[in-house]
């Protein structure tokens, strides 16, 4: 079966939060940076880090899953969700074959 790319980005609760975040903001985000981690390592994130957008930082993912009902439990179980709002599209990806 073919996977289902989607283009993920994370807003942040300010546009200034990349600049001004809480420690425990810090925190949740530590957190967030390591439950992506095995999904990288497994190709489940195709890309993934921080867009310094000088109107206000925001991050990004682009993944392969089975389902969107997969990408919604990703989402689901960030520990960023709910600090921060994901809006996420489907695209088509094109990339070298492995």
């Amino acid at each position: 079966m073919n996977k289902l790319n989607y283009f993920l980005k994370l807003n942040p609760p300010r546009a200034s939060f990349t600049k001004d975040m809480t420690e425990a903001e810090r925190e949740i985000m530590k957190q967030h940076i390591e439950y992506w981690k095995p999904y990288i390592e497994d190709e489940t994130v195709l890309v993934l880090g921080p867009v310094a957008d000088p109107n206000g930082g925001y991050g990004i993912a682009i993944v392969a899953v089975e389902s969107e009902d997969q990408l919604k439990t990703l989402i689901e179980k960030d520990p960023a969700n709910g600090l921060n709002s994901y809006e996420y599209y489907p695209m088509r990806v094109s990339r070298k074959q492995r």
